[in-house]
Parts: C-alpha cells; structure tokens; sequence
C-alpha cells in the first residue's frame, strides 16, 4: 500500500549522514516531493532526483546542450500549438519556454533539435490521413529560429519523397549534413540545412534481438547521431514503440566514419524492461547528452506500469564511457531514485495549469486536438475566461482543447456558460474514437462513454441554467463527474463512474495519452472560466 511520506520524514529513517553520502537507490521509490500543480517533481531535494523528469505525455524527447542550458522538445502529434520547447540547467527541472509549431500541421512524429551554427532547427516528419481507408502520406518538414525562444519559421517541405519518419541531424567528417531516419535510412541535407540533396538509401540494418523475446515488432527507429571521441555513435530503438512492456529498447552501434560501416555494440540492448513487474514499460528513443557534471546520461522515454493512459514520459538515466568506447547505462534501477547531475541550477519546474486562461500561459498549456487551419479563431481569452466559439456535435468533431497532465490522481473543476444552441463539455479525451465525460445544453445532459454518447434529461439542479460548474476527479484510472449550478454551494455526483485504464496506446492506437479536456460544440459560444487543476494523495 502506498503512503505519503514527507522528505523529513523520509530522511529521519536513515542513518545519520551527510546528504552527500545519501545511496539514492536505498530511498523509497514511490515518494514525490510536492512539485507544481500538474507536473510532478522529480528533484527530491535531497542530491537525489525520481523518474520521470517530466511526468505525462512527453515521448520521443529530444535535447540539446546550449552553452549551460539544456533545452528540449518532445513529439506532439495532433496537438496545436505543437513541439513546445522546456528549458534546464540541471537536466532534472524544466519550464516550457513556448511551442515553436503555432499553426496545425497534421501529425508531428518524433522531432530532432538541433543547434547548427547560430541557427535553431527542428526536423520531423508528419503523417496525414489522405484517404477513407486510412491511408497516411509522410511529409519531412524543418522549422528553423535564430533565438529558441521564438519566432519560429513556418514549417518547410523538404522535398523528400516518401520519407522515412524520426529523423535525426548529423554532420560527418566530410563536413556535409545530414539526416538518419527510421528503416536505417539516410539522406544528405543541403549546406542551409532547408532541403534534401538525393534520394534516401539504406546504410544500417540493426541489430537482431533474440527470437523468442516478447516485442511488438522490429521497428528500427528513432536514430539519434553522437560524434565522442573517435567514432561516431548511432543510438535508436528497437522492438515497437507500445506492445508487451518488453518490447521498446534502447540499442547503439557505432562507425569511425559517417558512411559506416556500424558495428553494433556488444552491450546491447543498453536498456531494455526484463518483465513486466517492472516500474517503467516499454522503454526507449533514446538521446545522449553530456550533463552539466560533465558526466553523461541518456534522456528517453517509457510507460508507467498501471499508468499507459499518462502516455510515454520523459526519463533520465546516467551513463559510463569504458575502456573500450562503448557506454553503458549505469542508473541501476530507475523505479528507484537517482543521483543527480551535479553543477547544474535548478529552475522553476513546471508551470500551474489553474487560471491558465490567459495569453501567456494559455499557448504553453492547452492544445486542439486534429486542429484545421482556423483553430484559433474560435479562442478569445478575456480578463481570465475562455471563449470558445461552438463546433461540431460531439468531441468527434469539435477539436477539444486538451492538457497534459502528469498526476495519477487529480482533480478538475471549471464553470461553463453556454449560450442556448451550444453545449459545454468536460471530458478525459485520448483522440476521436475513446473518450469519456459529460456535456450539458438546453435539452439536457449528454453522457460520453466509451467514445460513445447517449443523451440524457436534465436533473432537477440543471433544468432552466446556462452556467454550470464541472467537478471530474481521476483517481488512478477511477473517473467520477459531479455538477452544479452556478452559485450553488451543493455539488451532485453523477450516477455513472468509469475505468479508464485500456485508454492508451495499446488499445486506441495514436501514441497518445488520456487528458482533460474542454469542448465546445453546436451553435454559438462556451465561456469557461475559473479552471481549477488539484493534484489528489493517491489511494493508500
């Protein structure tokens, strides 16, 4: 059973030593240090750090070193605003800096950062449904930016046809750029960086994995390129992105050229999840980094066992470099906390998700889920309250403005005035097919369930309002709705409660993850105003 345990408390049932002294590992695993709403904390204050870095949907991360500064971006598939930039000093503590996507442009897949000269870059590829049978066509785009804060350029076809997806940047001794992708393909950039020179090739085939391991599939992807020392170091996954919690894994190989040929390295897999007892499933994508130690650690991303409806989560791990070039992952046991990189400073971490109604907050925190072009049209923030013009019937088609939260257990609540043709929703959405929730119109209730709706007649306390507050707590997977009307002190619990824990990956497909969600559908307009987000103590 778990307990919340104070860092006092926590500390005081050690021997009496020097914080420094302190074996993290030994630490109970299952303890999070008080962070801000919506994001909990890895550092525990104590020279000792817990996975995640950053808790909820942050998968496929990819990162830099600036300087002292770490910066980092994560896929953002159908959000929009999308590929929002975090920025650290100490590789454990990071603050949204804003999204370098602001218009909608399809499904962004796994993104490479990258630094070049004195100019930003981030490649990805997306993948558009061009047709009834689902058919995706792949796109290879570049946004550029001199400040990684912003402006960001409008994305850039680069030409390629038919690309493969994960790109990922490298500059060989030849002095050309270039970039890997998924499949082992390769394909040369132009000295700017805008454009392809060529066609793609193969020029790695991976690494085999034992036959009778569980994986999802082969799915070599997600290369990442490291030139250290006298080689150059090729780091990707292998083994399907979701599946058996075996699958996803980290694997390397490396060549004293950028042509290779690439010689897998003998410690692979360097990460893998041995069974699924494990805290972490499914762990891989994987980039290294040199921390502000000067030691090195590898950031990737992985399940929570119990908790795929969070989506992949950003994790960091420690590294060694032996005698012989290869590293090594050396984290011991990452369900376990850490040592953390020393030298670094820490900034704020996180940002709150209530009173997020606002111009400079609301980019960083809400997203349209499958925005068009015109999204935000429909968005006019005012003096703290959210507009929202109607679209749509249901959350099928309204394009939910979505967050990512990081809690296992929480609480929402938000008020919501909807004019007489609109309806106003509260809703935990993973995409268009699985979501659960309720909506309030003029005509009454509407429940959502399983991706489903089944209108209902009104109760007594909702008959005759158009402002309603919203109250939905999701305590680890058990989703409970109450409601009330504005200005009642009296909240009503809904008669229907809801488990939510096949919303994920495995079951709904889209690599995303279930979070709140307002919607806006019908004719007209919603007002929401004061949202409310409340990390809750998990069940003991």
């Amino acid at each position: 059973m778990r307990k919340i345990y104070s860092l006092i408390v926590m500390l005081s049932a050690l021997p009496a030593v020097s914080l420094a002294a302190i074996d993290c590992q030994k630490l109970p695993g299952d303890r999070w240090k008080a962070g801000v709403e919506g994001q909990r904390q890895a550092d525990l204050g104590n020279g000792c750090y817990l996975n995640p870095i950053l808790s909820g949907d942050h998968p496929d991360p990819s990162i830099i070193k600036d300087g002292q500064d770490y910066y980092m971006t994560f896929s953002s598939f159908e959000d929009s605003p999308g590929l929002i930039i975090w920025h650290s000093r100490d590789l454990v503590n990071w603050q949204p800096v804003g999204p370098a996507l602001a218009q909608p442009t399809d499904a962004v897949w796994a993104p490479d950062l990258v630094k070049y000269g004195d100019q930003y870059y981030i490649y990805f590829t997306t993948n558009r449904i061009i047709d009834e049978k689902g058919t995706k066509k792949k796109t290879l785009y570049v946004v550029t930016a001199k400040d990684i804060r912003g402006p960001w350029s409008a994305p850039k076809d680069m030409g390629l046809q038919n690309p493969a997806s994960d790109p990922g940047h490298a500059v060989g001794e030849d002095g050309k750029r270039y970039l890997f992708m998924s499949g082992g393909n390769r394909v040369q950039l132009s000295d700017d960086g805008l454009s392809t020179v060529g066609p793609m090739s193969v020029v790695y085939t991976g690494w085999q994995y034992p036959e009778e391991w569980e994986v999802e599939s082969f799915s070599q992807e997600g290369p990442k390129i490291l030139h250290h020392g006298d080689y150059y170091y090729m780091v990707l996954a292998e083994g399907g992105t979701a599946g058996p919690p075996t699958g996803h894994m980290v694997i390397a190989a490396r060549s004293r050229s950028i042509n290779g040929p690439w010689e897998n390295s003998p410690h692979n897999p360097i990460i893998r999840t041995q069974n699924k007892q494990e805290k972490w499933w499914s762990r891989g994508h994987a980039t290294l980094i040199e921390g502000p130690d000067k030691q090195w650690y590898m950031v990737y991303h992985g399940y929570e066992n119990g908790f795929m409806t969070l989506g992949r989560q950003a994790m960091l791990e420690p590294i060694v470099w032996g005698d012989d070039g290869w590293f090594t992952a050396s984290g011991g046991d990452t369900g376990k906390p850490l040592p953390m990189p020393k030298g670094g400073e820490a900034v704020v971490h996180g940002m709150a998700w209530s009173n997020s109604f606002t111009a400079d907050v609301f980019p960083l925190r809400w997203h349209f889920y499958h925005a068009q072009n015109n999204e935000l049209q429909r968005v006019r923030l005012n003096n703290g309250e959210l507009v929202l013009q109607a679209k749509g019937s249901s959350p099928k088609d309204t394009s939910p403005l979505t967050m990512i939260a990081g809690d296992r257990a929480y609480q929402v609540e938000v008020t919501a005035h909807f004019t007489p043709q609109a309806q106003a929703g509260l809703l935990l959405f993973y995409n268009q097919k699985l979501y659960v929730g309720l909506g309030v119109n003029a005509q009454g209730v509407v429940m959502h369930r399983y991706g489903m709706e089944r209108n209902e007649k009104a109760p007594a306390h909702l008959q005759k309002v158009n402002t309603v507050d919203f109250r939905m707590i999701n305590r680890e997977n058990i989703v409970t709705f109450w409601t009330r009307a504005a200005g009642s002190e009296k909240w009503i619990k809904y008669s229907v409660q809801m488990e939510v824990s096949g919303y994920n990956q495995n079951v709904g497909y889209d690599f995303l993850s279930l979070r709140p969600a307002l919607y806006s559908a019908g004719e007209g307009s919603v007002t929401f105003s004061d949202f409310r987000y409340q990390a809750l103590p998990e069940a003991e």
